[in-house]
């Protein structure tokens, strides 16, 4: 057996933070974790959940030393897995992301068009500096992100740090699942082709047979997340598309019937989950209460512990199990860069993922959709990076969600100055005095 494991959460004040310690004790038999450090900023929520968590690992009888801080490097030093859960700028900067864009007829969403843009702006800064403060005090772990949005911050991350990361998204499982299910093909492997967020199914395979013509003549719809408003894709849609998209190309292939909704929803999602989350705190305060609330099932993070804890355990225990990853194509994708990050299946063991080469693909819609919305999310890596609002505007134009300058303008200003304290590249070059 190896070494004993040292395992920190950054974000651990995220009402998701038991689903994962959920996903610890199920596996406590093949993860033997001596120390739990639970580190986030904001002091209260930390204190509330960081409690019920400790709570939840005493009624498993894992001897297992559970540290709170707010203080980042204590959570990294000599740690082995760093799991990134955070949210610059909190779920009230979310909901600037949702509302701000309406107002120029823009999708205002959380990782996708102008509001998931500005959400890699705030995030990843404070990522590349979690990256950095890792090589310093715990060079050999591994970062596993599913802040959103994972598959930028990826990009962000492997191509301006040295950090060994994956990113991680539970869309991907819960479509296996509900495909699974619907076909009643219990073993049935899949190639699953996209970035994050812009994702297909190709084939469904079981016993030599690929069913997605079948799939694909039912209309087959995978289960939409529940944090997407949904409506599905009709027959002529996937028969079109020639796969099974995620739910989350509905913001792409129904932009106008999304953008009608969203300006006519009461609450953006945002707000929801605000409630959500405060009715959560609410139950977590309850110190009878030592596991996973069912209200927790209602946000958008369903089996989210299973993908992250069981990618975990496949490192550490070099399982050479098959997960969908956000990594580095290298070579898995003929049609896309090697340096970009994309979101396949890969071969995961101790030394991390190798993805698996998908060959002869010939879908030319998901090659030309990829690498389009690839476009855009290289330059939103250098906006972020360098502060260059020249690369910020370069890809607002090239998002199919935006792609018109006067309203990408104007709400990138409006957006930037809303969220100045959380993006210092844009900012850093202003006098404090002029703040």
């Amino acid at each position: 057996m190896n070494k004993k494991l040292k395992i920190a959460i950054i974000g651990s004040g995220s009402t998701y933070t038991p689903e994962l310690i959920e996903g610890m004790i199920k596996r406590k038999d093949v993860l033997p974790i001596d120390e739990l450090v639970l580190m986030d900023i904001d002091a209260r929520k930390l204190g509330i959940v960081g409690k019920l968590c400790e709570r939840m690992i005493q009624a498993a009888n894992i001897p297992c030393r559970v540290i709170l801080t707010e203080n980042l490097d204590e959570a990294l030093l000599n740690s082995d897995f760093v799991l990134s859960q955070i949210r610059v700028g909190k779920l009230p900067a979310r909901v600037l992301d949702e509302t701000i864009p309406l107002q120029y007829d823009l999708i205002g969403q959380e990782t996708c068009g102008i509001g998931g843009f500005f959400k890699a702006m705030r995030t990843i800064p404070v990522m590349l500096h979690i990256a950095d403060r890792m090589q310093e005090l715990c060079p050999d772990a591994w970062l596993i992100n599913f802040s959103n949005p994972a598959g930028i911050i990826t990009e962000a991350l492997l191509n301006h740090s040295k950090v060994k990361m994956l990113g991680l998204c539970n869309v991907p499982f819960n479509m296996f699942k509900s495909i699974r299910e619907t076909l009643q093909l219990n073993h049935a492997s899949f190639t699953y082709v996209g970035l994050n967020h812009l994702s297909w199914i190709t084939t469904i395979e079981q016993d030599g047979k690929d069913y997605v013509k079948t799939a694909l003549d039912m209309g087959l719809n995978s289960e939409a997340m529940k944090n997407i408003p949904s409506s599905g894709f009709s027959k002529e849609v996937v028969q079109m598309v020639g796969a099974i998209p995620s739910s989350y190309l509905e913001y792409y292939y129904f932009k106008e019937k999304k953008l009608k909704l969203l300006k006519e929803s009461e609450l953006t999602r945002g707000e929801k989950c605000m409630q959500i989350e405060e009715e959560l705190l609410n139950i977590y305060l309850d110190s009878e209460l030592h596991s996973k609330p069912e209200l927790l099932s209602t946000r958008g993070g369903a089996n989210y512990s299973e993908v992250a804890i069981s990618l975990v355990d496949a490192i550490y225990n070099d399982k050479q199990e098959v997960h969908v990853v956000n990594l580095l194509n290298n070579g898995a994708l003929d049609f896309m860069e090697d340096s970009d990050a994309v979101e396949v299946c890969a071969v995961i063991g101790k030394n991390g993922a190798t993805p698996i080469k998908v060959k002869d693909f010939n879908n030319q819609h998901i090659i030309d959709y990829m690498r389009m919305v690839k476009a855009y999310e290289r330059e939103t890596v250098a906006a972020a990076v360098n502060g260059s609002e020249d690369a910020a505007m370069r890809a607002l134009l090239m998002n199919p969600l935006v792609g018109d300058y006067d309203a990408a303008h104007h709400c990138f200003n409006e957006l930037k100055e809303a969220h100045r304290d959380y993006l210092p590249q844009f900012f850093a070059k202003v006098n404090s005095h002029d703040r």
